[in-house]
């Protein structure tokens, strides 16, 4: 019987622009409140280092995905963010090298069930259920950074059912791509498969089932998913 269920294990896999080639995913990692107007209107004030929260593989779901209302909440909110992929290894990187890991850029949705989260948060506990589900990160086709280049700057437009939610500029992120990976291999290593959402623009909100929401990152394909 363990064999069988160690059979049916998959492993995610993102599409790369332009090819056919998979970037299978092994870990998520994600940034808290890089850009200065999600701080506040989240309850912060302070530039502070970037800190990190995990998902598991199995939430990466890609384009196109009809994403299940989850259970357990009644205010289910979209982040859009772009999306780093890491296909080489490092520990303690410097940011003027951090760009030798990235293989590509992705659109990308972090899906919150913001009232659990504020609740471990008030509390002091751990963020695992307000972040960690099934179908909780959506990402689109990867783009390679050997064609696109470095990804530093372009506008980030989040919209439901026809309406922007969110717009910024990537170079508006408090820490940058580079700086985010500085940190990050501080704490762990970093390896092929590795994927880093580098944090949401200000203008979070609800979806209900029925919704669609598209992310738009200037240079990148187009992550539309639709909740039910």
């Amino acid at each position: 019987m363990a064999s069988q269920r160690l059979d049916r294990i998959i492993t995610p896999s993102i599409a790369v622009a332009g090819s056919e080639q998979r970037f299978e995913v092994g870990r998520i990692f994600c940034v808290g409140r890089n850009y200065a107007a999600h701080v506040a209107e989240m309850g912060g004030s302070m530039r502070e280092p970037p800190f990190f929260f995990t998902k598991f593989a199995v939430a990466a779901v890609p384009n196109g995905t009809r994403v299940r209302y989850p259970a357990g909440t009644a205010n289910f909110h979209f982040e859009g963010e772009l999306v780093v992929a890491i296909d080489k290894e490092g520990s303690h990187v410097q940011a003027e090298q951090a760009h030798e890991l990235i293989f590509g850029y992705a659109a990308g949705l972090d899906m919150t069930r913001r009232d659990l989260q504020l609740a471990a948060r008030d509390q002091g506990r751990p963020w695992d259920t307000g972040k960690n589900f099934e179908q909780s990160a959506p990402v689109g086709d990867l783009h390679r950074r050997a064609d696109i280049g470095s990804l530093e700057r372009g506008v980030l437009e989040l919209w439901v059912n026809g309406v922007v939610k969110q717009r910024a500029d990537l170079a508006q992120m408090i820490w940058s791509t580079a700086e985010i990976i500085e940190h990050l291999s501080r704490l762990y290593r970093l390896t092929p498969g590795d994927l880093i959402y580098t944090g949401t623009p200000a203008g979070v909100g609800p979806v209900v089932a029925g919704d669609r929401i598209d992310v738009l990152i200037e240079g990148l394909s187009p992550l539309s998913v639709t909740i039910e």
